[in-house]
């Protein structure tokens, strides 16, 4: 059977207008940086072209190996030297972020680079490969809720986050902006777009 582990984790499960708080495990991603306004950022649309051929090549290579798994959905990461960029005053030009793909259960070092080397064969011509890397997160506890709609209009979910829920749980913020599209922008009207809002936390001195 497919392995989709979109419908076995929990951190791959949210709910609109409910802030879960739960504790997210050490995960393995493919993982590329890159900073400004994703709807134009040139480096933006290059991490994602660089890491769906990788991807899907750790996908193939896996059900070789007898391990068939999807292809999980698109994460990113997002931080801004100032939080106010996301919520009140959001300024996408000023954000910094990581582009993510879970990567699959087996994987190491070796198989990642294979799997590059196997993506550099085929597509002679892709530029980016260079800036994939395998990378470990762990996040430990967050709290994560659902949106749905455009991503434009995430702005007042993340403030009830940022500014009601989190503390009235005796929390504070940590880390970074963690966003999973469980939706195709490309195959997906605006208004039906889901997308799992993230942010890691630690108890608050006074929680």
């Amino acid at each position: 059977m497919t392995l989709d582990r979109k419908r076995t984790l929990p951190q791959y499960r949210a709910r609109r207008g409910v802030f879960d708080v739960l504790e997210v495990p050490l995960m393995t991603y493919l993982a590329v940086d890159g900073q400004g306004d994703p709807n134009t950022s040139a480096s933006y649309a290059e991490a994602l072209a660089v890491l769906y051929p990788v991807a899907y090549a750790l996908r193939f290579a896996g059900k070789e190996r007898g391990h068939d798994e999807t292809v999980m959905p698109l994460e990113a990461l997002w931080w801004s030297d100032d939080m106010a960029a996301f919520t009140s005053a959001r300024d996408k030009s000023r954000w910094s972020w990581t582009a993510l793909v879970l990567a699959p259960t087996w994987v190491d070092d070796a198989a990642f680079a294979d799997a590059v080397a196997t993506v550099a064969r085929r597509k002679p011509g892709l530029t980016g490969l260079a800036r994939v890397d395998l990378r470990v997160l762990h996040e430990g506890l967050c709290i994560q809720t659902l949106h749905v709609g455009p991503y434009d209009d995430e702005g007042p979910v993340l403030a009830r986050m940022h500014d009601v829920e989190i503390p009235s749980a005796g929390l504070r913020l940590t880390g970074r902006h963690h966003e999973v599209y469980l939706g195709d922008p490309r195959r997906t009207a605006p208004e039906r777009l889901r997308t799992i809002l993230r942010q890691p936390v630690e108890r608050s001195d006074d929680g």
